[in-house]
């Protein structure tokens, strides 16, 4: 592991370069490996199908050209640098003469340094796409990274690895690290990672796990009510637990307010019934809440509008208490549906019409349907704004994204089972944009 002084070194000897990418980008790719402790690019051979980690990879383009991968890593990511510029080194100094040199591939915090590093964004998407399909057979890389050299990285991630549109990760807020962010050890362990086991990262992988723990433990609590309250009743009981849980963990409500309700009244059962239907006659109204000692937000929708809670057993209150520990913000959103589903016996599930759609369904159809098309619109619309930035026209670029904004304002969804929300939830949460729905 790095020292702290090795990891500041890096980034002050980094930070000072300028000129072309191809002058530094190869030695700075190095020494990042060796920050790291990741294994260095391979020396490239003249087979490219035995080139699965090398600089320069050639990809055959669908114009009929070829292109040049920066640095390639098979079923990792591909990468495309940059060289911005500082302003400082953009201006020369008042009555002195222009050196001449490269300067670097725009200047950074400008317009035209955003523009840059989204179409290197698009250039490394479609090296992505392009890739000979011998290459892909286990699906394209899951990552693409863009370099500044000696001043960002930022991450896009495509987990379906079908080639799909690479979106920011981990979100759309902090998918750009500086290097000075090199100096934590998490953000190394999450790039060590991009180049060893990319797959790890993938959201879904750890929201399936939590979602299985915590759906097991739920489901057993489910059981334990069988007989002593009907289906429904357990169903509707459990799906206001659940969603105090979620709410809590996104800053709805109060942190660990709901965690601490719980192991309180684990130790006074009977004080569990009357302060959930407390708390849950709140939320349905906002207002202040004695349960939480704190002024809650009102949540429609009418989930709460029938606040009832049943009388649990200490042991029975323990198993909330654990589903309750864990983040909801790692839970996939169809734990609602499967443990409608688990809640309910068949016949009663049958009675009611209660199933859900897996995430693997939701995507088939929502992803070629909406999401594809909206994010082809969009591409057109980022190029046109860009267009008219770089002309000077700031005022008409930003009234290119408005009129996109209310374009997208006005798409309705049709989910004609809208249970549990899985096809609605998941693409205004992971994908940064939001849609109206209209149920029947």
């Amino acid at each position: 592991m790095p020292d702290q002084a090795a990891i500041q070194s890096f980034i002050e000897r980094w930070q000072a370069s300028g000129a072309a990418e191809r002058a530094n980008f190869p030695q700075f790719a190095v020494e990042l490996c060796d920050l790291l402790e990741v294994p260095r690019p391979d020396p490239a051979t003249p087979d490219d199908s035995r080139n699965a980690y090398v600089f320069e990879r050639a990809v055959p383009l669908a114009e009929g050209s070829v292109g040049r991968i920066d640095l390639y890593k098979r079923g990792c990511f591909v990468l495309e640098a940059k060289q911005g510029s500082d302003q400082a080194a953009a201006a020369p100094e008042p009555f002195t003469v222009p050196r001449k040199g490269k300067k670097g591939t725009a200047v950074r915090g400008t317009a035209g340094w955003d523009t840059a590093m989204e179409r290197a964004r698009q250039q490394a998407q479609s090296y992505a796409r392009s890739l000979p399909p011998a290459e892909i057979a286990e699906g394209r890389p899951p990552f693409l990274m863009v370099v500044d050299v000696g001043y960002t990285i930022a991450l896009y991630a495509e987990f379906t690895r079908t080639g799909g549109h690479y979106i920011p990760f981990p979100d759309p807020h902090t998918y750009r690290l500086s290097l000075a962010d090199l100096q934590r050890e998490e953000v190394r362990q999450m790039l060590r990672l991009v180049w060893l086991d990319p797959l790890s990262l993938d959201p879904a992988r750890r929201s399936a796990r939590v979602t299985r723990e915590i759906a097991a433990r739920l489901a057993q609590l489910a059981k334990s009510l069988e007989g002593s309250y009907p289906a429904e009743t357990v169903a509707n009981f459990l799906m206001r637990c659940l969603f105090t849980m979620f709410a809590e963990d996104v800053g709805l409500l109060p942190a660990k307010s709901f965690v601490h309700i719980l192991a309180e009244t684990q130790a006074n059962p009977a004080g569990f019934k009357p302060m959930l239907e407390e708390l849950w006659r709140t939320m349905n109204i906002g207002g202040f809440s004695v349960a939480l000692r704190a002024e809650i937000l009102h949540f429609n929708g009418g989930l709460f509008a029938e606040p009832i809670a049943l009388s649990l057993t200490a042991a029975q209150i323990g198993l909330l208490v654990e589903a309750a520990q864990s983040d909801w913000r790692e839970v996939e959103p169809a734990i609602f549906g499967t443990l409608l589903e688990r809640a309910l016996d068949p016949i009663e599930r049958h009675k009611l019409g209660a199933h859900y759609t897996p995430r693997a369904y939701v995507e088939r159809l929502v992803q070629p349907t909406l999401v594809e098309p909206m994010r082809a619109e969009w591409a057109v619309v980022q190029a046109a704004a860009a267009l008219r930035a770089e002309a000077g026209e700031t005022a008409k670029a930003i009234a290119e994204v408005e009129v996109f904004q209310r374009r997208l304002a006005t798409v309705k969804i049709l989910d004609p089972a809208c249970g549990s929300g899985n096809f609605l939830w998941p693409w205004e949460q992971r994908n940064g944009w939001k849609a109206r729905c209209s149920t029947p």
